[in-house]
């Protein structure tokens, strides 16, 4: 994918909304179904946590008020062939 040194380094808050499993998610990689004032998935781990948690299957509900320096996300674009 080109990506380089970005896993463990912070929580990535991304746009699905948190569900207890992947069931009947999207495969083709779009967010999951949006639901009004749901808490997002946080994926990944960051430095300050345990090796398990460090993994970006790895995944947590976050809310769009929580705050810290181990909470980030990544801005993507899907690019034209």
């Amino acid at each position: 994918m080109g990506l380089h040194d970005m896993h463990g380094n912070a929580w990535e808050w991304v746009q699905d909304c948190y569900t207890d499993t992947n069931n009947g998610a999207p495969t083709d990689g779009t967010a999951g179904a949006e639901i009004e004032a749901c808490r997002r998935v946080g994926r990944g781990g960051s430095r300050n946590d345990l090796p398990q948690f460090l993994r970006s299957a790895y995944r947590n509900g976050v809310t769009t008020d929580d705050r810290g320096d181990n909470l980030s996300f990544r801005l993507a674009r899907k690019l034209n062939p």
